[in-house]
């Protein structure tokens, strides 16, 4: 009987409650394409993560071609240069494995730089967005991008463009 009114309070409670809640959403993908500032910086980040894979990728090549003649001349040499050469081959490969980890490894040069040149572009959207929310006195504002669950959004829940204004910038659309 408890759970039997526990279930009833709690269907006419969320009821009740979500009559006074306001929706809307976001496309932050939208919205970062329409701000200078956000090209410019991925840019950057995109050209450093270009040349920091070149690099990556002429250290593999360079190792690849050092196993290729350790491997034909393997048979030829003396065991101590055998050894010498394996040895040197081991610490080629821990070297391109610490550059890709320095690079791109979890707190890596391209994290940090990407904090430094787009987290203050985020968060700036996540301020007009605040901003435009409580104005607007919406409970929830979803995300339609970054691999969202929001499945379908009618359109006039969209804010994009607002939050687009409150930043200074005129929408695209």
């Amino acid at each position: 009987m408890k759970l039997l009114i526990a279930s009833v309070l709690l269907i006419f409670g969320t009821t009740f409650v979500s009559i006074s809640q306001k929706y809307a959403y976001i496309d932050s993908e939208y919205i970062l394409e329409n701000v200078p500032e956000y090209k410019d910086a991925k840019e950057k980040l995109d050209k450093l993560a270009e040349r920091w894979t070149k690099e990556i990728e002429d250290r593999y090549a360079d190792l690849k071609k050092k196993k290729e003649a350790f491997a034909r001349e393997e048979v030829l040499l003396p065991a101590e240069e055998k050894k010498k050469r394996i040895e040197d081959i081991e610490k080629l490969e821990l070297e391109a494995i610490q550059m890709q980890t320095v690079r791109f490894g979890v707190a890596g040069d391209y994290f940090q730089k990407r904090q430094e040149l787009i987290k203050p572009i985020q968060d700036l959207v996540f301020e007009a967005m605040q901003k435009v929310a409580s104005k607007k006195t919406y409970s929830f504002v979803f995300d339609k991008a970054n691999q969202s669950n929001l499945v379908y959004a009618d359109s006039k829940f969209d804010i994009s463009n607002e939050v687009l204004k409150e930043m200074g910038y005129t929408p695209a659309k």
